[in-house]
């Protein structure tokens, strides 16, 4: 049976909880405050849904990351960062990139960064917490990438492109960043093909979790800092 969450209460089920059809749905309801939002990556789970659908939170099963270590860059890829196509830059323009992951696509039927989700992301901006990466070409925002840094854990959450490989191209700088600064996982949420090619897998909810607990508060170098490795 579907969870229903309170105003009142940050809790989650347990992860356990969550339906096999549709996979990993947990729990329906609730808001989408910072302390939420911040309560729910904690505790395994991410807000999904349209604009019409009630507020929706998944832990699928197995669950898609990238362990930086494990980060495979093609050959073409390669030689596209080394002619220095794009100029990549950290949190230098969160909103522009958000807007930008929220535009219609062809291969997509409405977007599920729906205004709501855009402000409340943005406040975790503002709050230090989520973080963007911008790929540049001639001065323009040709691609990007956001998501959430807790711990030694990034929660990747979605990226665009209006140029071949500029998403790429922030998504390898923004891993080899992380793997420098002893960064243990990158969740990338559920399984494409695309994510597959740079070398990220699937494991079990249960290792997930584990993994929760073991890098959610560890400290260590600043990746956003312009004086990160």
């Amino acid at each position: 049976m579907l969870s229903w969450l309170t105003r009142n209460s940050l809790d989650f089920p347990p992860l356990e909880r969550a339906l096999r059809e549709p996979d990993g749905l947990l729990a329906a309801g609730g808001d989408l405050s910072p302390e939420r939002l911040l309560a729910a990556y904690r505790h395994g789970c991410f807000p999904w849904y349209q604009d019409g659908q009630p507020l929706l939170w998944w832990s699928p099963d197995p669950r898609m990351v990238l362990f930086p270590e494990e980060l495979h860059v093609s050959r073409s890829l390669r030689k596209t960062l080394r002619r220095g196509d794009f100029t990549i830059t950290f949190d230098q323009d969160f909103a522009a990139v958000i807007r930008a992951c929220a535009a219609p696509r062809s291969y997509a039927d409405g977007t599920w960064i729906t205004s709501a989700m855009q402000q409340a992301y943005l406040e975790l901006h503002r709050r230090g917490i989520a973080h963007s990466v911008e790929a540049w070409q001639n001065g323009e925002l040709v691609g990007g990438l956001y998501g959430l840094a807790l711990g030694r854990l990034f929660f990747g959450e979605s990226m665009f492109s209006r140029r071949d490989d500029a998403s790429k191209a922030a998504f390898v700088t923004l891993v080899e960043r992380l793997r420098d600064c002893d960064f243990a996982l990158i969740d990338c949420q559920m399984h494409t093909e695309h994510l597959a090619r740079f070398g990220a897998r699937q494991i079990p909810r249960h290792a997930f979790a584990a993994c929760l607990q073991r890098h959610l508060d560890r400290e260590g170098p600043n990746p956003w800092a312009t004086t990160a490795p």
